[in-house]
């Protein structure tokens, strides 16, 4: 062969591989999606924006960079109450946040929180996971172009913080609280007034006296912000949020256009920071609790009987009221069923066992 015909041959290989070159390019990047995730916490905070972190951290590794998820803490990108729009329109991707803040949306959504008098963290995985809830939860969701997921909990949750202590009812009323869900108008009906508020604002309005009292989540979380350092008074337990769970909410239009493998590594990651954060608040709480007594001064302090007694009254009122239509009813029914079946087997097992333990350690 000459050289002139072998730079030809040689010169059409080139252009063939540069032309294939070419043309999988743009189908590799095609292939590859940058999603946005906002949030309704404050920038790593710890369990709630730090658990959210690492759902986007862990979509990212499982999917080998396929889809790459971007954290936007609440104000970053939208406020954290302007999540659930920006994620509904396609302004941002994903969300990660507490489903009850947009009960302004539909009453159903605080159910996959909680609900005042309702499930325990295993209780609620068990309704959402075994027993209707996800179904009822998708249909719910569906409607404002979303697919939720489990994403998180923090356990139960303890009764707040207090300026003043509450020794009656007479003391609950007229108390400006942040609390929100139907926590808060468990509160209102009560004679007090709820507040609610975003977690980076908290602060700022207790020390401000804003607020006379309020929730957030419970010792390891509370003591990270320093509600000590402003009121004393550390009560239990809470009645409005017994297994807070956290959720994914993903922008319907983009998860149906995920592959199916992808869509199932997305709800693995899901469900895979369901359990680490539950376990994390788990490892955390006593010792926080610890020492916010011991080295903050913080008095800890039970509801008195006739206060608890009130709150169990209305908490099944309200509760029973959030059913305003016919996905409503549903969810309420399925939710009241699967609590009721629940409630049997947690009573005989873990709180017998609870009270037995603590008969016989040094608690």
């Amino acid at each position: 062969m000459d050289r002139r015909s072998f730079l030809k041959k040689a010169g059409v290989v080139t252009a063939g591989a540069a032309a294939t070159s070419a043309l999988a390019t743009p189908a590799l990047s095609q292939d590859r999606r940058e999603l946005k995730m906002v949030t309704t916490w404050p920038k790593n905070f710890p369990g709630l924006g730090t658990g959210a972190q690492r759902v986007a951290d862990r979509i990212t590794a499982m999917t080998d960079g396929r889809i790459t998820v971007t954290l936007y803490a609440a104000g970053e990108l939208v406020g954290a109450f302007e999540s659930f729009d920006a994620v509904s329109t396609g302004a941002a991707d994903m969300y990660h946040g507490a489903e009850y803040y947009w009960q302004g949306k539909h009453k159903g959504f605080n159910f996959f929180t909680a609900v005042p008098l309702g499930m325990t963290a295993g209780e609620l995985d068990g309704w959402v996971n075994h027993a209707g809830g996800q179904a009822l939860w998708d249909e719910l969701a569906a409607g404002f172009n979303l697919k939720p997921m489990m994403a998180g909990n923090t356990g139960v949750q303890m009764g707040g913080w207090f300026a003043r202590e509450i020794n009656s009812l007479e003391d609950m009323r007229g108390i400006k609280m942040r609390m929100p869900g139907l926590g808060g108008e468990v509160l209102r009906r009560l004679g007090a007034s709820a507040v609610a508020l975003p977690g980076g604002e908290i602060f700022p309005a207790l020390q401000s006296g804003a607020i006379d009292a309020t929730e957030w989540v419970g010792p390891w979380n509370d003591r990270a912000f320093g509600f000590q350092r402003i009121v004393k008074n550390y009560y239990y337990p809470g009645f409005h949020e017994p297994g807070s769970g956290l959720a994914v909410g993903m922008n319907l239009d983009v998860f149906n256009s995920l592959a199916d493998s992808d869509k199932e590594l997305v709800k693995a990651a899901c469900l895979a920071e369901n359990n680490v954060m539950y376990s994390e608040y788990m490892a955390n709480n006593g010792a926080a609790l610890s020492a916010l007594i011991n080295e903050d001064g913080v008095t800890l302090r039970k509801f008195p009987d006739e206060v608890w007694a009130e709150f169990a009254r209305l908490s099944e009122e309200v509760v029973n009221e959030a059913a305003e239509d016919d996905i409503g009813r549903r969810i309420l029914a399925s939710y009241q069923q699967a609590r009721k079946d629940m409630a049997g087997w947690t009573k005989i097992a873990e709180q017998t066992y609870a009270e037995a333990r603590g008969a016989n350690l040094d608690i």
